[in-house]
């Protein structure tokens, strides 16, 4: 099975650390990194990190875009950049050493033109593939259905649609596309539901989606709460393995990615759930913007599995 990943919005991860971070004081900064980021390009990393085989599609321009360009070519991943005037973005993240905390800065990145929507488009209409993922910000200049545009091409060509984005970007496609697979935040689902949602008003939400139509499966990320998966048949919820947190940067994407990739494999949903799970948590193990290790989710795939079978053995019959 083909994957295809869509960045519209890609970026140059910078990270740093510090001791502390001051207003007006001048912050020397140590262990500068720099990575290939965004929603799309991080699932793409995930999934040939994890053996798979994706594409990237993404526009990409100025001394940036560049540069971005040479720091997918050093993974190595295949991808298609479409040239455009803007300089693609530059996100910067510093980890405080003394509180724990990290300051994210996060640019909207660069207005494209029509032409250059239209190009992607055609790129999309061009490229084979069987999953198509979806992840990330809509960039300025983008119409506000443009990811729901992305999905009717997909479905039109008997693919599956997989969306991991926010706003009108999330709220849009549901709304008017099929999609096969859905990733919302707490935060995110939250937002299309417009109230506040614990647990139970969460789950219900989730089912909303599924039952309404709007998506397959709907895979609820909670951060270190866990994860929740909602299809017509099956409800499942799985709590992440306990590490020690280093980032949460790019979490969400392993999540996606793992999930796709087994999905794609053709493994059952429950599976997909336990991969998934254990690279959101071994994202957390890896400094700042840097994405899972494929030793790192072996492992934890493991120690997910041995508690789903201990806790499927204690249940009462």
């Amino acid at each position: 099975m083909k994957i295809v990943t869509l960045s519209l919005n890609p970026a140059i991860d910078v990270s740093s650390e510090t001791e502390r971070v001051l207003p007006t004081h001048k912050i020397r900064t140590a262990n500068e990194d720099y990575e290939p980021g965004g929603g799309g390009v991080n699932v793409a990393r995930v999934i040939t990190e994890l053996g798979g085989d994706a594409s990237l599609i993404c526009p990409a321009g100025g001394f940036s875009g560049q540069m971005l360009d040479q720091l997918l070519g050093k993974i190595p991943i295949s991808r298609r950049i479409i040239p455009i005037e803007g300089n693609t973005r530059i996100s910067f993240t510093v980890f405080e050493r003394k509180t724990g905390a990290e300051f994210r800065f996060t640019p909207n990145g660069p207005k494209l033109s029509e032409a250059e929507i239209a190009t992607c488009l055609a790129v999309i209409r061009e490229a084979s593939y069987d999953y198509f993922v979806a992840s990330g910000s809509v960039p300025m200049g983008a119409p506000s259905d443009i990811l729901a545009q992305v999905a009717d091409i997909v479905s039109a060509k008997g693919a599956k649609f997989v969306l991991d984005s926010s706003g009108a970007g999330l709220s849009m496609t549901l709304e008017r596309s099929k999609v096969f697979l859905v990733k919302p935040s707490m935060s995110e689902l939250e937002a299309l539901a417009g109230r506040r949602l614990d647990n139970e008003t969460a789950l219900a939400a989730a089912r909303d989606l599924v039952t309404s139509g709007r998506a397959e499966i709907v895979a609820v990320t909670m951060g270190a709460a866990g994860a929740l998966v909602v299809t017509r048949d099956q409800t499942l919820f799985m709590e992440p393995p306990k590490v020690e947190v280093r980032s949460a940067v790019g979490a969400g994407d392993a999540f996606l990615g793992a999930m796709t990739l087994s999905l794609a494999r053709g493994e059952p949903i429950a599976e997909a759930l336990m991969l998934a799970t254990a690279a959101g948590a071994a994202t957390t193990l890896t400094p700042l913007s840097k994405v899972c290790a494929l030793a790192d989710v072996k492992r934890l795939h493991e120690e997910v599995k041995r508690a789903r079978a201990g806790a499927a053995a204690t249940a009462p019959a």
